[in-house]
């Protein structure tokens, strides 16, 4: 009798996806739920908000005194000094509000510190690496979904509150907030508009480690294989093509993946370095290569020495 599942997998298994490599390896993921989306948004939004407040509260205190010094008396024109620090606020703003999202995201792990709070990245659709123009404008995009139409909001509250006339603008601009905040719950992958316009999309990425038992038992450990007894020693040159990002993508393959899932990423990896070592013993092949590429990582990390990925 096949176990039951419980009923708070359900859900997991609705958002349950296979991304395809440019190398043909099909990798399974989970679509990152809703909720956890837009709790990683407040925690960035939050850190965001409060890094700004303390460049305000910082550049204020430096340019209050030369906004005293600098007055004029016959025109009120503040100092050069004074107009220099504005100019510096604004640039520090402008960077903490866009290069908050850009620099992290366009980073190895591809996720913001709110995303990795919540265990979740940004991934790119094709399966490949993320390109900077995809970051770039699912980030710009987050703008006109949100920030635009809450702008507009706020200050038609503020214009109704000095009795001035609005119109239909605060209809207008809840309706714009309303289209785009309810997009993601009308596609089964939970994509907004910036994810579509940018060809990513948010999954799962819980912080785990690898697991000890993995690179002590099989081949990992011997080199070695059971089946055919073949030994497997690869060179640095072989074990600097990969980084941690395909250690990691090796480590699942081997916990999850089918035979025949396993058939593929063994030929593409004999492929790449330049190997025949023929067919039935793969499963060896890739313990006995994980075991020896984790080892070569983990030595280069001892000597501050990371390789992030293949492309590191």
């Amino acid at each position: 009798m096949k176990p039951r599942k419980p009923k708070s997998g359900a859900g997991n298994a609705k958002r349950e996806r296979t991304l395809v490599t440019p190398e043909g390896l099909a990798i399974p993921i989970s679509i990152a739920s809703r909720g956890s989306r837009f709790g990683a948004l407040v925690i960035d939004w939050l850190i965001i908000i409060t890094v700004m407040t303390l460049i305000r509260m910082l550049i204020g205190y430096a340019s209050a005194g030369a906004m005293n010094e600098g007055v004029n008396t016959a025109n009120e024109a503040v100092s050069g000094a004074a107009e220099f620090l504005v100019v510096v606020q604004l640039i520090l703003l402008f960077l903490a509000w866009y290069g908050y999202f850009l620099v992290q995201e366009l980073g190895p792990r591809g996720a913001t510190l709110g995303k990795r709070a919540v265990g979740i990245r940004v991934a790119s659709r094709s399966g490949g690496r993320l390109p900077p123009e995809a970051i770039i404008a699912r980030n710009l995009l987050r703008d006109v979904e949100i920030f635009f139409p809450l702008v507009f909001i706020l200050v038609a509250l503020i214009m109704n509150s000095m009795d001035m006339d609005t119109g239909n603008m605060i209809w207008a601009a809840i309706g714009w907030l309303l289209i785009f905040a309810l997009f993601p719950f009308f596609n089964k992958d939970a994509l907004r508009a910036g994810d579509v316009i940018a060809g990513t999309w948010v999954v799962d990425s819980p912080r785990t480690k690898l697991a000890d038992t993995l690179s002590t038992q099989g081949a990992a450990a011997k080199g070695s294989s059971d089946v055919t007894g073949a030994r497997y020693e690869f060179g640095e040159a072989e074990l600097s093509i990969y980084g941690e990002r395909e250690l990691q993508t090796l480590e699942k393959m081997l916990r999850d993946a089918k035979p025949e899932a396993l058939t593929t990423v063994h030929a593409t990896i004999c492929n790449k370095i330049g190997w025949d070592p023929g067919a039935g013993d793969e499963r060896a092949f890739l313990e006995a290569f994980y075991g020896q590429l984790r080892a070569k990582l983990e030595g280069d990390m001892r000597f501050g020495k990371r390789k992030a990925d293949k492309f590191s």
